[in-house]
């Protein structure tokens, strides 16, 4: 992973970085009816917020990301989007757009290097981490912002729905997060720890943020890690399922592959460096452990156990397969119901079946890696 030092990193803003954009006068007068403040706090509320945007060759996708967050009910006095070194035309396009764009003198590594490199840029109260593949509803960052109402919240997360439901893996992950979104994430909320602030839309206190460093590169889940380590240094996350962002998801298995390589290597080296400080937090430590037994024991009978018992005991055991799509689909359907797509989920729910075994799969693979062969993964790749 490259480093850059502080001099380098400042004269490479300095040669990169476009006119940074002022809040509008529509900005200005913006006030959102859901938020019954003093003028004062209402004006800080609707122009206090720099959105940053890590983005590594992503100029098919870079314009209407930009174009989401400047068409905002409440929009951002800032979008900052860190140029990683691409290779093809990402800045260009930001730049036409109006947006500022900051390029790094060689690529950082990761996404959260990427981020780090922009903080020296943001003096405003919050920012607010979107990826440069993801959308946002257009009332996105107006809901997602309500949850830092509490001042002893130092982040919010949206709901996360893919931008394209087309192929087998997009399908699956389609139900997987209506699934997790709809079910996991508002019992997580309700006591006030939910298990990851989402990486790919997410809004954070700018001076928490920097008291915790920013986001941490000794993890590839660097949301996970900045999750964990605030629930330790005492401060709240929120999950606001009314904010609604929506990601290009991996339409094969070679970028699904990816992501859930990354995805199950981050959970794993998150609990090895974090578990003493998850200990000593009750629900977290109840979430941890299930997501931990689910990973490894659940992983383990679907994968070998039941396959195995069905060829040498009875074929009746294959019927476990299929026990938990109930109670998988109700939460799934009734959100489903709610957006005008119950076929789109119905037709779906195989490729649930199916990215869950991958899931399996790659998990015992990062188990495997990280707790036995003491090789943990470095290399931070893009899924899509």
């Amino acid at each position: 992973m490259n480093t850059m030092d502080a001099e380098e990193r400042d004269s490479a803003m300095v040669a990169s970085t476009s006119a940074v954009l002022e809040p509008t006068e529509h900005s200005k007068a913006c006030q959102p009816a859901s938020w019954h403040r003093a003028r004062r706090f209402q004006s800080r509320r609707t122009c206090n917020l720099t959105v940053v945007v890590p983005a590594y060759n992503e100029a098919a996708s870079i314009a209407d990301t930009i174009r989401s967050i400047q068409a905002q009910t409440l929009p951002a006095r800032q979008i900052i989007i860190i140029d990683d070194f691409s290779t093809d035309d990402t800045g260009e396009i930001a730049r036409s757009l109006g947006a500022t764009v900051i390029r790094p003198p060689r690529n950082t590594g990761s996404k959260a290097g990427a981020q780090n490199f922009a903080l020296p840029l943001v003096n405003t109260e919050f920012i607010m981490a979107i990826d440069a593949d993801t959308t946002l509803a257009p009332d996105g960052i107006e809901k997602l912002m309500a949850g830092l109402d509490d001042p002893d919240v130092a982040a919010a997360c949206g709901f996360v729905i893919p931008r394209h439901v087309n192929t087998l893996w997009e399908r699956g992950r389609y139900v997987e997060y209506l699934f997790a979104f709809t079910f996991y994430k508002p019992i997580q909320d309700y006591y006030k720890k939910p298990l990851i602030s989402s990486g790919c839309f997410s809004v954070y206190r700018t001076d928490v943020l920097l008291q915790h460093g920013g986001w941490n590169t000794r993890t590839v889940a660097e949301d996970m890690d900045l999750t964990w380590s605030f629930y330790q240094s005492g401060h709240g996350v929120r999950f606001v399922p009314e904010a609604v962002c929506y990601p290009i998801e991996p339409h094969n298995f070679r970028f699904m592959g990816k992501q859930l390589n990354r995805w199950s290597h981050g959970f794993v080296q998150n609990v090895r460096l974090h578990w003493r400080g998850v200990l000593q937090l009750p629900f977290l430590r109840a979430t941890v452990a299930v997501a931990l037994w689910d990973a490894a024991f659940a992983s383990i009978v679907f994968l070998f156990i039941l396959p195995l018992l069905a060829i040498f005991a009875s074929p009746i055991f294959l019927l476990a397969y299929v026990f938990d799509v109930p109670a998988v689909a109700v939460p799934v359907l009734y959100k489903a119901a709610q957006r005008g797509e119950t076929r789109k989920a119905l037709v779906s729910l195989p490729s649930f079946l199916v990215l869950r075994h991958v899931n399996a799969m790659f998990m015992i693979k990062a188990l495997w890696a990280e707790f036995i062969l003491n090789k943990p993964l470095r290399v931070f790749e893009k899924g899509h």
